[in-house]
């Protein structure tokens, strides 16, 4: 029992639950922002987190000799607190999961779904280690808000923006060790200074668009929110470590909140 207890939360460590559940969480509050029922919402939510359960795993699956090489403690693939067997047995059995589950709410939400998880699984499978290694972030966060519900171009333009955004600033805090190991992403490039500079353009940029993207004048609160995305990012960067994408991905959920209000 205790050896379960131990692998279970290996397993939910390496499918990275951080960004997995705000992803997760974002695909509920949009399609309930959306006109979706609070069933619908939690539905999709489920979904999108079995699909970020997929991605997670993948990742740290095939990543495990390069996490290992650089010493990495925080991957529970790599050091063997959870064996590659079990891992991808989780992953073949979240994939499907998140596909059959998304089904159920109809084929554009299917389609989008889909799409979004083929191009985070090409990410994970070598896209990361080539100058395109933004555009599964890019092209998985803008599909976000068509699995949730009939999306506005505006809300599209956004998630592409904060996806792309997410990408630069979840590369700073691991940039020397993937460089020490042959990844050679967008981010790694560009270099630090860029890639920081690249991450606080396309966040102000997506905090722009929610504000000035739907019909009529911002309201005052979606200006404050810009400057305070920025503040957010800044924040993160004096933190260090993973600062940067924890605040980007609160800023995320803070936007979900301002798209909310102008639907």
């Amino acid at each position: 029992m205790q050896q379960a207890v131990r692998t279970g939360a290996a397993l939910l460590l390496a499918c990275h639950p951080a960004p997995a559940l705000t992803v997760a969480a974002l695909a509920g509050g949009l399609a309930f922002a959306l006109g979706g029922s609070a069933a619908v919402a939690a539905g999709l939510c489920a979904a999108v987190f079995l699909g970020q359960l997929s991605v997670g795993w993948l990742n740290d699956l095939l990543d495990a000799d390069r996490d290992a090489a650089v010493g990495r403690t925080d991957k529970p693939v790599a050091d063997g607190r959870v064996s590659r067997r079990t891992t991808a047995i989780g992953i073949a059995v979240a994939a499907p999961a998140a596909v059959a589950a998304t089904a159920l709410f109809g084929p554009r939400a299917l389609i989008a779904h889909s799409v979004a998880l083929i191009s985070a699984w090409a990410y994970d499978l070598g896209v990361k280690a080539t100058a395109f290694s933004v555009v599964p972030y890019t092209v998985s966060f803008a599909l976000l808000p068509v699995i949730a519900g009939p999306a506005p171009g505006w809300l599209i333009v956004a998630g592409a923006l904060l996806g792309s955004a997410a990408h630069f600033a979840n590369a700073l805090p691991d940039i020397d060790d993937d460089l020490a190991t042959g990844v050679r992403g967008l981010p790694h490039r560009l270099g630090r200074q860029a890639t920081t500079a690249v991450a606080a353009v396309l966040l102000v940029g997506a905090g722009v668009v929610v504000a000035f993207g739907p019909p009529g004048p911002p309201p005052a609160v979606a200006l404050v929110g810009v400057v305070a995305g920025l503040a957010a990012l800044g924040v993160g960067l004096a933190v260090g470590g993973r600062g940067p994408f924890t605040a980007l991905l609160v800023v995320a959920l803070a936007d979900v909140v301002l798209a909310a209000h102008a639907l």
